[in-house]
């Protein structure tokens, strides 16, 4: 319990009186202080019991006692003791009335209690309560790392943290999201301040913020030992957080650093072994790479798994998809095989799992975000994602990946699936400059033919391909006889050099003709 002004009252050596204020001796006493100046605010810093004798007051006058109380209580000092027997035989009624008046404690003290004996009790006191709570703070702390090294994850340590602090605790992953959360029905709590999460994640590490409201005081720790914040670690309660209290957060927060953010030496070490595991499989040698990979991503390779790149200007962008990847799939407890590459990430992730519907998230919101809301110059991350394939088939899912991430890159889009381009249309890839470039050159003796009065070949060649060089189907398309079409496309492979008899001759004219008419219309 903090020192009082009842704890000093009920001290037996100090024989303190109480003349005012009685109602008021709850307030905690954080020291004591002797001045005789007339106005001692200017020194004060709040919870402080004042020792006078009144050297220097005008201890008898009812308006400067006003005035002078007034000054004591507005600047935060919880009592006032006045020593009897010194310059005064007994503590003048003004004082007395202007103390009562405001409300404020007055205590009288006797001539045979020194003010050095009430500086000794308060200091002791205050030693004694500080000693608690850090011996309270020690016992917690060693019950916190007990249930961290019990197995039971980090509920278990939540559970304890937020018993000892008669509250509730939560954890965030690196994403923003609850991973965690005690009691149970803090969860909703604790998804309610996610937003203020996000602010947190947005200061460098360690961050930390109190978030007010009606319902209970939040404070919230980021979790990591470098500048990115890996976690974080929210505590609701009643009141402000005491010694104890601060030592057992401050615990939690170091025990939940080490258990969620790894080494960067072990880190390496798996990325490592990633990259070897997925050099196996690219290489056709899923027997190995299952054998290399243990029980670390056994289970990933044990069914249907999506393969997607990821790709920007700024390596550090990809490595964020990355961990919001990885955090989903942890909330899941899915296998995930993630591997840099530069400025690209790799991941092998479950097909339909937690981590390929985050990377899709992160996609849509990206793509929903307008440039006043991420800024002219934000870097976009563009990913390709492979059909659902198997072990055996991760060098087809690789190609897969790299087909959707080109298609992605050229139509600004955020993140494009091979099953996109396998079932639609393979006419909006016409839309590539180099590939219009190539059109307009097949077709500009053509148009350089018609623009000249001599005929319509163009018109002519695409009435025939469309109708499979059905002669009269098409000469009726374009209402003329069937030997003048045939005459035009003739001309055709005169102007052209070619034979309309070669398929590929064919399909390479109807594409020109397609990628150089009205460009289809802008994916959504």
């Amino acid at each position: 319990m903090p020192l009082t002004l009842a704890s000093l009252v009920q001290h037996s050596a100090l024989r303190l009186t109480v003349r005012a204020g009685a109602d008021r001796l709850d307030v905690p006493v954080r020291w004591a202080h002797a001045s005789e100046l007339t106005d001692p605010v200017p020194y004060m810093e709040g919870g402080e019991f004042l020792l006078v004798t009144a050297t220097n007051l005008d201890a008898e006058n009812p308006e400067a006692m006003r005035r002078y109380v007034r000054r004591l209580a507005g600047a935060g000092v919880v009592g006032l003791g006045f020593a009897v027997g010194v310059n005064y035989d007994q503590v003048p009624q003004a004082l007395i009335d202007a103390a009562g008046e405001a409300g404020f404690p007055l205590l009288e003290v006797p001539r045979r209690t020194p003010f050095i004996a009430i500086a000794k009790a308060v200091s002791s006191t205050i030693a004694e309560e500080q000693y608690r709570a850090v011996t309270a703070g020690f016992e917690v702390q060693r019950e916190l790392t007990r249930a961290a090294l019990s197995g039971d994850g980090p509920a278990e340590l939540l559970g304890r943290l937020a018993a000892h602090l008669d509250g509730w605790a939560a954890l965030y992953d690196a994403a923003g999201q609850v991973v965690a959360a005690a009691p149970e029905w803090a969860a909703r709590r604790a998804a309610r301040i996610t937003p203020d999460v996000a602010r947190l994640r947005d200061r460098p590490a360690p961050a930390s913020m109190v978030v007010g409201g009606a319902e209970d005081r939040v404070e919230l720790q980021s979790l990591g030992t470098g500048r990115r914040v890996r976690g974080a670690l929210a505590v609701g309660t009643d009141a402000a957080l005491g010694t104890a209290g601060r030592y057992a957060v401050h615990s939690a927060v170091a025990l939940l650093t080490l258990t969620t953010a790894r080494s960067r030496s072990l880190q390496g070490a798996e990325q490592r072994l990633g990259a070897a595991v997925l050099r196996m499989l690219l290489a056709g040698q899923p027997d190995h790479a299952r054998a290399v990979a243990g029980d670390l991503y056994g289970d990933l390779l044990d069914a249907p798994f999506r393969l997607l790149i990821a790709e920007a200007s700024d390596p550090a962008v990809p490595a964020a998809l990355g961990e919001a990847m990885e955090a989903a799939a942890f909330r899941t407890g899915e296998a995930l095989l993630a591997v840099p590459e530069g400025d690209r990430l790799v991941v092998l992730a479950a097909d339909g799992g937690a981590a390929v519907a985050a990377c899709t998230a992160h996609a849509e919101a990206q793509e929903a975000r307008t440039p006043a809301e991420g800024g002219a110059e934000e870097v976009r991350v563009v990913v390709g994602l492979s059909a659902p394939a198997g072990p055996i088939a991760v060098s087809a899912a690789y190609k897969q990946a790299e087909q959707a991430l080109s298609v992605a890159r050229r139509r600004g889009r955020a993140l494009v699936e091979h099953e996109e381009l396998a079932a639609g249309s393979v006419l909006p890839l016409l839309a590539d400059d180099a590939v219009r470039a190539f059109a307009d050159g097949m077709l500009r003796a053509l148009r350089e033919h018609d623009a000249k009065g001599r005929g319509d070949l163009v018109a002519s060649l695409r009435a025939w391909l469309a109708h499979h060089g059905q002669w009269d189907a098409a000469a009726v398309d374009l209402g003329v006889h069937r030997h003048t079409l045939r005459y035009r496309m003739r001309r055709v492979e005169e102007i052209l050099g070619r034979s309309l008899d070669d398929a590929d001759v064919r399909m390479e004219l109807w594409l020109a003709l397609k990628a150089t008419s009205n460009p289809p219309p802008p994916e959504p």
